[in-house]
């Protein structure tokens, strides 16, 4: 008995600075779309997930088996159609149109105004606010922020943040990998530095400084959501039939949920990067959790450890631990007492 839960970040996303040759109208699409190249990544993980779960999924697309969800933004849900005409090519009856081999699935969404399961860091949280503060205050924090006036300078931003930055890095690095040109002053060095930075960026939303109570107040939503359905599918049930939870979203939905797991290795998760649970009801009757993280398509995806269990992970051991990083209550370990508020931090 086994069960899938994976979690996919969007494929190539682009958006550009004032002083950026290339515009929107480069784009075919316009800023903030998947480009072609993040289609084929999403479709190369649903013929990789097809590969991989041979047996395990029928050949065809059975309602029953399958659930996904995306949040309500074009790039993921096309993100997830795209994966789900890899993983789902119709054959037999399910074709409706000669020579077309696609076949449309159901994707699932709220509104963005709704969403509170896979769109991070939300912004309804005075505690988490005033823990940014802090973080900024931090040595860490200080020490990355000395690359600061070469990129306000060179590329017509008013102001530079290390939350901003990615716009910077991401957009360049998209921009390379669709073979445009870049800027003279955008130099190998240029560019490690602004990884640099970018990663910091990712790693201050949830770590860096009490990274815990972070993921309380953002990535635990979502890592309490998926340790509930683990916990429902072990029990079993012969009229459960679900076999495959698929949610599509952002690289930092990936990377609140891998800090809430205390996983995270501090780079930002490249297009179309996936995070895999698996649930084994083992021979003895025992059910354990196995996370997978694939994030390089030319290689297997890597195992990833819960610290203080094995990789086979007991699912009441997974459940124990885990537990620290889920709030029982987050709207009031989101209040600040008066006491406690601070200023903002701001860095020019």
């Amino acid at each position: 008995y086994q069960i899938r839960y994976l979690l996919s970040s969007s494929g190539q996303l682009v958006k550009a600075y004032p002083t950026d040759p290339h515009q929107e109208s480069n784009w075919p699409q316009g800023f903030g779309q998947l480009s072609q190249m993040g289609m084929q990544e999403q479709f190369g993980l649903g013929q990789f997930l097809r590969k991989r779960y041979k047996g395990f999924l029928k050949d065809s697309y059975d309602r029953h088996e399958i659930y996904v969800r995306s949040t309500d933004q074009d790039r993921t849900l096309m993100s997830a159609e795209a994966n789900l005409a890899g993983l789902y090519p119709p054959s037999g009856h399910q074709v409706f149109e000669e020579n077309l081999t696609w076949q449309p699935i159901p994707v699932h969404t709220v509104s963005q105004s709704e969403e509170r399961l896979l769109s991070f860091p939300l912004g309804d949280c005075p505690r988490y606010e005033q823990l940014m503060n802090e973080t900024k205050r931090t040595k860490e924090f200080i020490n990355v922020t000395n690359t600061y006036q070469l990129v306000k300078k060179k590329t017509g931003l008013n102001e530079i943040n290390v939350e901003s930055v990615w716009i910077v890095y991401d957009t360049l690095f998209c921009e390379s990998r669709h073979n445009m040109s870049t800027p003279d002053w955008v130099t190998p060095d240029v560019m490690e530095k602004l990884r640099v930075l970018n990663d910091f960026s990712i790693q201050v939303k949830f770590g860096v400084y009490k990274q815990q109570e972070k993921s309380r107040l953002q990535g635990g939503i979502l890592l309490g959501e998926i340790v509930k359905n683990l916990s429902k599918m072990a029990v079993p049930d012969p009229k459960q039939r679900l076999k495959m939870m698929m949610l599509s979203a952002h690289d930092t939905t990936v990377v609140a949920l891998q800090a809430s797991l205390n996983v995270f290795n501090g780079i930002e998760p490249p297009f179309s990067s996936c995070q895999i649970f698996e649930l084994y009801r083992n021979n003895n009757g025992s059910v354990s959790v196995s996370m997978f993280y694939r994030n390089d398509s030319a290689v297997e995806p890597y195992p990833l450890q819960l610290p203080g269990c094995p990789l086979d992970c007991p699912l009441d051991e997974f459940v124990r631990i885990t537990k620290f990083s889920i709030s029982e209550d987050r709207d009031k370990e989101c209040q600040v007492h008066s006491e406690r508020r601070d200023k903002g931090v701001v860095i020019f």
